[in-house]
């Protein structure tokens, strides 16, 4: 049988040796001098082209070797194995991700054993979260060696486009507040109004998070509360101090809603949304409106990254990309600065 590949050398001794493709017609450099281990890549090339089933039974021999759990562990072992490293917030996303039906075919498949094209159709069949998640796991999987090399390049990965995202306006608000008649989630709503807060810091907010001698409300984000972050302090004002001085005195200021699942409290908004007719908002849509309105009346963008939670300019800036902001006349900045007094600063002599 005629093999696809040969041994090209250029020049005279000490030359560089070349692999040529006989069904490409095409000549690449092996960037070695040595005869025996040009050879020996070429019989490797041409080796691989005749027996690519043995080369994958030789492959997971050699891996075996290192890790005995190579040639039986799924994509289900993995993905369990990730879950458990995660604390109780995420792990309880990570197991709702996988219950997507998009994983089906990949779950029971060994990892080492998984073509390429069963991943793309995963992809393709999935949603936005499968894409996320799937595109973890498989990261997981290659930094723990479990999977010898990415079989998706990180550039061919689809990308990540989520649904567009709007903030809750002060009419919809108004609406959601006056219509509410069970008083917990008409002061859960309100609050979140005002302090912006994710739904599931607010739900689990304690009476005792509340200074009123200082008039300053503290809370831990639960998302973050594991990295030891300060929590900010934030100053309230008659609107909040009203509201909290409604809710309990001690312990949770929302019994009811702090034992609530999340998906739970939001299908309780969504329901009040869609009989007043308001559509495209969610709970979360709550902390656009609080970047959009901190940005509109030119609140310090580092305070409100503290106040939302956000490590990143570049998070809350996309959480406050649709805010309508005036300008002022770039002239008044001038009338004040030829205004402002000069204050001489005395230099240390020299000498």
């Amino acid at each position: 049988m005629k093999t696809r590949y040969r041994l090209v050398c250029r020049g005279s001794r000490g030359g560089t040796f070349y692999c040529y493709d006989t069904r490409l017609r095409q000549r690449t450099s092996l960037n070695t001098t040595d005869r025996r281990a040009a050879v020996q890549i070429v019989n490797a090339k041409n080796q691989a082209e005749q027996q690519p089933a043995l080369n994958l039974q030789l492959a997971k021999a050699y891996l075996a070797g290192t890790d005995n759990g190579i040639t039986k562990r799924t994509w289900a072992d993995a993905l369990a194995a990730l879950t458990a490293m995660k604390l109780p917030a995420n792990r309880a996303r990570w197991e709702r991700a996988a219950k997507d039906k998009a994983y089906v075919p990949l779950l029971p498949l060994i990892i080492t054993e998984t073509p390429a094209e069963l991943m793309l159709k995963v992809l393709q069949s999935g949603t936005v979260s499968t894409n996320i998640y799937l595109r973890r796991l498989h990261n997981f999987c290659v930094d723990m060696n479990w999977l010898p090399w990415p079989l998706v390049p990180k550039r061919q990965w689809p990308v990540v486009r989520f649904k567009e995202k709007r903030a809750i306006t002060a009419d919809e608000h108004r609406q959601i507040v006056e219509r509410e008649r069970n008083p917990e989630r008409k002061a859960f709503y309100q609050l979140s109004w005002h302090l912006g807060a994710s739904q599931s810091d607010l739900a689990h907010l304690q009476a005792e998070d509340v200074d009123w001698n200082a008039g300053i409300i503290c809370f831990v984000r639960m998302k973050t509360r594991w990295r030891g972050v300060q929590p900010p302090q934030i100053r309230f004002g008659k609107e909040v101090a009203a509201i909290l001085a409604e809710r309990p005195k001690t312990g949770s200021l929302f019994p009811y809603l702090q034992n609530v699942e999340p998906g739970h409290r939001a299908t309780e908004f969504r329901q009040r949304c869609l009989g007043l007719g308001i559509t495209g908002v969610t709970l979360h849509s709550y902390r656009y409106a609080w970047a959009e309105r901190a940005k509109v009346v030119g609140y310090p963008e580092r305070f409100a990254q503290l106040a939302l939670g956000h490590g990143s300019k570049a998070v809350h800036r996309a959480y406050s990309r649709r805010a309508q902001v005036t300008l002022p006349p770039l002239e008044d900045y001038e009338a004040n600065a030829v205004k402002a007094p000069v204050i001489p600063i005395e230099l240390a002599p020299t000498g």
